[in-house]
């Protein structure tokens, strides 16, 4: 008889909050200092006679990401020292929460949350040379998020699929970068392959900072404990790390339970009471939570009837979901004008975005800078299509000019000569010298073949110089043959 082999998987994902201070003191909380040891203090830095304060936008910050995804905020909540010795902890414990949590349950695309709690981030320690090893501790205090799920995922996939739809709600509530190159979001992953006779064993990997890793590292756990199993080994309850250069992962020490790090509430941290803080009400907290993700799907699919792609384009790219909200909204002069959501309007803004400026910008980046003026050209450039004052083509060489100059779209298309030839009688001129010069190919066309036309409406775009109206100039064309 065939054996199954289940996966079970739960996530716990660490995210550094964006604040201007630390957790527990007033040095500056600051990701992209390069320098090391700049923002630090007898706080962060544990000498003796220190006492930490409660960072309260921090605080404000996990009630919020709690909100956002169901879950139940607490009343009563409190901070706990974690005890572990490890270079990069300078007090030799973490002040982190044990057993009141901020936030208790939720969920996120069908995944159960555990907790959100809240705690501060260890030093960075690094080992790049020599027998020796560096401690770098901005780091150490800053605001860390932690987010537990219940183990029911079952595959890599949807684990890297909760990753990315989280990070994508952080950087919506503007609580954190969650940038994973950086490190300000790392994902850790709790995994076991269980059967019908054998239950499974908790594995932990470590610290994964891409959504690829982490997809990669739970596949190659599953294969080595499925194998192991097989092979009538054991899996042993461990802790391990990610080897990026032979793709695989490696046993870093043997798993520690809650009771190894004996836990105790922080006796120099007071308690808190949410429901005793005005501004950490559900009502004032739900005034600073914006359209998420999960509505804004639903809402860019019934009004704009876009692609399931164009949307997730614009859901995962806040730049031009900026460009594409303007610009749905603006005339050519960028004064308000609600284009109605079933306009072709609206595609053709969308697919200028996606197709065109998405590109046009990996070359400009500065052009970024200033949304306001391309969305502003953008509907300059949708409306004298519109108008038939420019082609297709010639809206993408517009386009194009606009980001490489700086001029604007409305400029260029009054002064440059594009616009397009949509006059019957100029057309009419264009078509008698194509037909007078291609007799074969319209004896071809009269006898049936229909490809000619394609010819003669080209040969009629290359006389305009590429400013004839296509639509109009076929429409003369096959009037004119006939």
């Amino acid at each position: 008889m065939k054996v199954t082999y289940t996966p079970t998987i739960g996530l716990e994902i660490h995210a550094e909050l964006k604040t201007k201070t630390k957790m527990f003191c007033n040095s500056l909380n600051d990701s992209e200092e390069k320098r090391p040891n700049v923002n630090i203090c007898e706080v962060c830095m544990a000498e003796p006679g220190t006492l930490p304060t409660i960072n309260k936008q921090a605080v404000k910050n996990v009630l919020k990401i709690g909100l956002a995804l169901n879950g139940k905020i607490a009343d009563f909540t409190e901070f706990d020292r974690k005890n572990y010795f490890y270079p990069d902890i300078p007090k030799g414990y973490q002040i982190s929460q044990y057993k009141y949590p901020l936030v208790a349950g939720g969920e996120l695309n069908g995944v159960a949350l555990t907790r959100i709690h809240l705690e501060e981030d260890t030093a960075r320690s690094t080992h790049e040379s020599g027998d020796f090893s560096l401690v770098d501790f901005n780091r150490a205090g800053v605001p860390l998020m932690e987010l537990v799920t219940e183990p029911v995922i079952h595959s890599a996939r949807e684990a890297s699929d909760f990753a990315r739809e989280l990070q994508m709600i952080l950087r919506y509530l503007d609580i954190s970068d969650a940038d994973m190159e950086k490190g300000n979001m790392r994902v850790e992953v709790n995994i076991s392959v269980s059967t019908s006779e054998v239950f499974g064993t908790k594995v932990e990997i470590k610290n994964l900072n891409s959504f690829k890793t982490v997809e990669k590292a739970i596949e190659y756990e599953i294969a080595r404990q499925t194998e192991l199993i097989e092979e009538g080994g054991k899996v042993i309850q461990e802790t391990r790390g990610w080897n990026e250069i032979k793709q695989e992962t490696f046993s870093q020490r043997i798993k520690e339970n809650s009771h190894d790090y004996r836990y105790f509430p922080d006796p120099d941290l007071p308690k808190l009471f949410i429901s005793q803080i005005p501004e950490f009400s559900e009502t004032e907290l739900r005034k600073e939570i914006p359209e998420l993700p999960k509505e804004k799907r639903i809402r860019y699919k019934e009004e704009y009837s876009l692609t399931e792609e164009e949307v997730e384009f614009f859901i995962r790219n806040e730049d031009f979901d900026k460009i594409f909200t303007l610009a749905t909204k603006a005339d050519s002069r960028g004064l308000k004008k609600q284009i109605p959501a079933d306009s072709n309007s609206i595609k053709l803004i969308s697919n200028y975005i996606i197709s065109d400026l998405s590109s046009l910008v990996k070359e400009f980046p500065k052009a970024l800078n200033d949304k306001n003026k391309i969305a502003t050209d953008l509907s300059a450039i949708v409306e004298a299509i519109e108008n038939r004052k420019i082609s297709s083509r010639g809206a993408k060489d517009i386009l194009k000019t606009t980001i490489e100059t700086g001029k604007s779209a409305k400029e260029i298309i009054n002064t440059s000569g594009m616009e397009q030839i949509s006059d019957e009688g100029e057309l009419l001129k264009i078509i008698s010298k194509v037909i007078e010069a291609s007799p074969k190919v319209v004896a071809e066309y009269k006898a049936g073949k229909l490809a000619s036309l394609q010819y003669l409406i080209g040969q009629g775009m290359k006389e305009s110089r590429g400013k004839a109206n296509p639509e109009i100039l076929k429409g003369i064309l096959i009037s004119r043959l006939k």
